[in-house]
C-alpha cells in the first residue's frame, strides 16, 4: 500500500522528508549515516522511507565516507554518506578529499546547526562548506528551503557529469523541520557548468590519433581510472585486441583490461613492472586514456615517455598539459573516443616484433618473490588468495601501504570495479569500510579486505558494522607488526633507523630496529580476540603448509572474518623507482 508521501507528493512535507525523498528518487538504495543533534530529523525521515532505502549505522563518519565510496566505485552510482554537524561533518573530511582526488561520484549530506546560530560558534558548529571547499567538486548550504528540490537535483547531476566527484549538501536544522509545499520540478541552475554534455572527440581529432597510431612502430597503451569510471573497458578490450597494442594501467586503471591478455603488462609507476616502464621507456607512440600523469607514475617527468608522441584524451581539459605535456591534447569522453577509434583504426599492422619485446621482458622480468620461504610472505598469501577467488565473483579492497602495492602486483583483476584502492590520498583506514560499502552494494559478492595491520586498526571498529548489518567481508590481514612501506624507506633511504614504525611497545628491541629475527619477538594486539569480540570469525596463521586451509575456512564462513596472517617485517615491494627518478635507477633486489 502506497503511504501518504507516496501517494501526493504535492503535500507539504519537512524539509528533512524532502531530503530523503529526493534520494529514493535519485535511485539510492543504501546510504551509510552517523546521527547527532543537528542531524536527528533527517535520520526520522529515513526511518519513514525505511522500506526503500537502507540506512547502514557506520562506527565512525569516516567509515561511512569510505563505506559510500566503496558503493560508488564498485557499482559507479553515486555513494551517500550523511552525519551531524561538527565533530560528524569534519570526521566526513578525509572520506571527501579520497573521493575528490579519486574522481569518485559522493553525495555527502550534513547537519547544521540552524541558520540563526550559524556563525556563533554555536555548539558542534563548523563552518563545513568553508573547510572541504577545495575538497569538493561543489558544496551548497541549505537557507532556504525552497531551493532543495533544485539542490539535491544538482548534487547528483554534477556528482555524476564530466570529471565525476564529491558534492556536499549542507542542511540546517531549522531547515530540516520546516515544511513547504515542494516544486519537484523546479530546474537546474548550473550558470557556466559545461558538463551536463560530454565531450566528445571531434572527427578530424579521432583521424589525426588514427594516423599517428597506423605510422607508430612501438605503441603503448597507458590506462587510468577515467577508463572506469567511463565505462569504457570493453570498448578498451576491442581497441588494443584490433590494433594489437600493449597495454599498461595505473593503480586506479587495473581490471580496466584483463590480467591474463597476452597484450597486458600490468602495473606501470613507482611500483610497477619492469616490462611496462621499459615499454613506456622505448615507446614511440603514447596513448594516454583518462590519466593524470601522477608523480607516482613518471618518476622524473622529463625522461617519463621521453621518445614517445603523446596523445592524452580526458574527460577534464584542466589534466591537459597539466604535468606532461601532449602532443594532441583532446578533451572527451573515453569512451566515445574509444569507440570512434574502433571505426577508424585498421588493424592488422605489423607489431609483432613490439610485441614480442614486452613479451619477452615479461618472462624475463615477472612480479616474484621468494618461493622456497619457509614461512608466509605476502606476496604469496595474495597470489594463493587470487588463485582460490578466480572463478567467483570477488571484490577485493585494500589499505594503504606495501599490501596495496602487493596486491595490485599479485592479485589477478580481470573486471572493472573489483578492484577498490585509495590512490590519490593514500589514505589509511579505506580497506574494512570500502569493503562494507561493496558488500551492501553485492550482497552476493565475495568482498575481501586485503589489509596491512597498521592501515586495519585506524577503522577496525567497522568490524562491528559488518556483523550488526550481516555484511560478511572478509579480512586478509598481513601483519607484520610494523608501517611496512615507511619501514622499506627507512631501510633503502635513511639507514635502516627506524622512526615510530614498529606498532607494538615501545620497550621492544624492534622499535629501536634492533630486533634478532626477522619477525617480531611478541605480537601486538590480539586480532583474534578483538575480531571475536566483535562477533565475527577470526583465525591467526604462520605456517606456510597451514596457509590454504585457513584461507579456505575464511572464505567459507558464514559471516565476517578476520585471518592474521603472521608475514616477516624485512620484506620490500619490488621493483621500485625513487621518487623524481627514471626507469633507468629502478630497484629490482
Amino acid at each position: 500500500m502506497a503511504t501518504p508521501l507516496q501517494a501526493n507528493r504535492t503535500q507539504i512535507m519537512t524539509g528533512a522528508d524532502i531530503l530523503v525523498q529526493s534520494l529514493v528518487d535519485h535511485g539510492v538504495e543504501v546510504l551509510f549515516a552517523y546521527p547527532g543533534g543537528a542531524s536527528m530529523p533527517l535520520h526520522q525521515a529515513l526511518t519513514r522511507f525505511s522500506d526503500r532505502l537502507r540506512t547502514i549505522l557506520p562506527r565512525h563518519e569516516q567509515g561511512g565516507g569510505f563505506a559510500a565510496q566503496g558503493y560508488a566505485r564498485s557499482t559507479g552510482k553515486v555513494g551517500v554518506v550523511m552525519a551531524t554537524s561538527g565533530p560528524g561533518a569534519t570526521n566526513l573530511v578525509t572520506a571527501i578529499a579520497d573521493a575528490k582526488l579519486d574522481s569518485i561520484p559522493m553525495v555527502a549530506i550534513t547537519g547544521q546547526v540552524t541558520t540563526r546560530a550559524i556563525g556563533t560558534d554555536a555548539f558542534q558548529e563548523t563552518p563545513i562548506v568553508e573547510v572541504c571547499r577545495g575538497i569538493t567538486k561543489h558544496h551548497y548550504l541549505v537557507t532556504d528551503l525552497a531551493d532543495l528540490p533544485r539542490i539535491m537535483k544538482e548534487a547528483f547531476h554534477i556528482a555524476t557529469t564530466g570529471r565525476q566527484g564529491p558534492v556536499l549538501v549542507d542542511m540546517p536544522k531549522d531547515i530540516q523541520l520546516e515544511k513547504a509545499a515542494v516544486d519537484w520540478d523546479a530546474p537546474l541552475n548550473l550558470p557556466g557548468y559545461r558538463d551536463s554534455i560530454p565531450p566528445r572527440a571531434r572527427p578530424e581529432q579521432i583521424k589525426q590519433v588514427a594516423a599517428a597510431i597506423k605510422l607508430a612502430r612501438r605503441p603503448m597503451l597507458y590506462i587510468g581510472g577515467g577508463v572506469v569510471s567511463a565505462n569504457a573497458s570493453d570498448e578498451l578490450r576491442i581497441f588494443a585486441r584490433k590494433t594489437s597494442i600493449p597495454v599498461a594501467m595505473t593503480v586506479m586503471g587495473l581490471g580496466a583490461f584483463p590480467s591474463d591478455d597476452p597484450l597486458c603488462l600490468d602495473m606501470l609507476g613507482m611500483h610497477g613492472s619492469v616490462y611496462a616502464n621499459w615499454a613506456i621507456r622505448d615507446c614511440d607512440l603514447l596513448l594516454a586514456l583518462g590519466v593524470r600523469f601522477d608523480d607516482r607514475v613518471t618518476g622524473k617527468l622529463e625522461a617519463f615517455a621521453k621518445h614517445a608522441k603523446i596523445i592524452h584524451i580526458d574527460v577534464d581539459p584542466s589534466e591537459l598539459n597539466k604535468n606532461k605535456p601532449a602532443h594532441f591534447p583532446i578533451v572527451s569522453d573515453v569512451k566515445h573516443a574509444l569507440q570512434a577509434l574502433i571505426q577508424a583504426v585498421e588493424p592488422g599492422q605489423d607489431l609483432d616484433g613490439w610485441v614480442a619485446q614486452c613479451q619477452q621482458w615479461k618472462m624475463e622480468h615477472p612480479f616474484k618473490y621468494d618461493e622456497s620461504f619457509d614461512g608466509i610472505l605476502q606476496q604469496h598469501a595474495i597470489s594463493e588468495l587470487s588463485r582460490l577467488t578466480q572463478d567467483r565473483k570477488t571484490i577485493i579492497s585494500v589499505g594503504v601501504g606495501q599490501h596495496q602495492m602487493w596486491s595490485a602486483q599479485f592479485y589477478q583483476f580481470c573486471q572493472p570495479r573489483r578492484w577498490l584502492s585509495s590512490s590519490g590520498l593514500g589514505t589509511m583506514g579505506f580497506g574494512l569500510p570500502a569493503a562494507m560499502g561493496a558488500q551492501a552494494a553485492h550482497p552476493d559478492a565475495l568482498v575481501v579486505d586485503i589489509d596491512g595491520d597498521g592501515s586495519f586498526q585506524m577503522n577496525i571498529q567497522e568490524l562491528a558494522t559488518c556483523h550488526c548489518e550481516d555484511l560478511p567481508v572478509k579480512v586478509l590481514l598481513l601483519n607484520n607488526q610494523h608501517l611496512g612501506m615507511v619501514v622499506q624507506w627507512e631501510d633503502r633511504f635513511m639507514a635502516g633507523n627506524r622512526a615510530h614504525t614498529y606498532l607494538g611497545p615501545i620497550h621492544h628491541a624492534e622499535a629501536k630496529g634492533k630486533g634478532e629475527d626477522i619477525y617480531p619477538a611478541e605480537r601486538y594486539p590480539d586480532f583474534v580476540k578483538i575480531a571475536q569480540g566483535y562477533g565475527c570469525g577470526a583465525a591467526t596463521v604462520r605456517q606456510k603448509a597451514d596457509l590454504v586451509p585457513a584461507l579456505e575456512e575464511m572464505l567459507n564462513h558464514d559471516g565476517p572474518y578476520v585471518l592474521d596472517v603472521q608475514t616477516p617485517y624485512q620484506e620490500h615491494v619490488l621493483p621500485m623507482i625513487p621518487a623524481n627518478h627514471t626507469v633507468d635507477d629502478m630497484i629490482l633486489e
